[in-house]
């Protein structure tokens, strides 16, 4: 047990966070993702797990230690739900307050076709598989960079 890291967040996870740079990508997933073969193609190569957790939860755990890239740009990307782009699902409401919450700010998700989000996190750093049963609870976040101290 470690003192002021949210003990949902394993070995294994935090190895792959803290040797992430800046502008590598991250994909959160639910339990419905091909998570293991698109893990695969990522510069990790292998499925991390927070197999107990749902998406909201997973990402306020990472959210924790992980710093989302500047306001200029859209760091979080959802998959859109198929011929309905502009629909938002009640797990991606969450993981919307949730990422508001951590940020202190509306950090607005941008919408990711569905194929295109496969093909989006095989080029991602890691696949983090969550305990996420609803649909659409995948997620691409873009890491930031921690600012010096003033």
């Amino acid at each position: 047990m470690l003192k002021n890291i949210d003990p949902a967040l394993n070995a294994d996870v935090l190895y792959a966070l803290r040797a992430m740079g800046h502008g590598d990508t991250l994909a959160i997933v639910d339990t419905n993702f091909p998570a293991d073969s698109v893990a695969r193609h990522t510069v990790l190569g292998e499925l991390l797990r927070i197999d107990n957790l749902s998406a909201t939860r997973a990402m306020q755990a990472i959210l924790s230690v992980f710093p989302l890239d500047t306001p200029l740009q859209p760091s979080v990307g959802r998959m859109e739900v198929m011929e309905e782009p502009d629909t938002i699902t009640d797990v991606q409401h969450e993981v919307q307050a949730t990422i508001d919450a951590a940020e202190g700010r509306s950090a607005r998700m941008y919408g990711i076709e569905r194929f295109a989000f496969y093909e989006k996190a095989k080029q991602a750093y890691c696949v983090i598989a969550t305990g996420e049963t609803r649909f659409y609870g995948c997620f691409l976040l873009t890491k930031g960079v921690i600012p010096p101290n003033a």
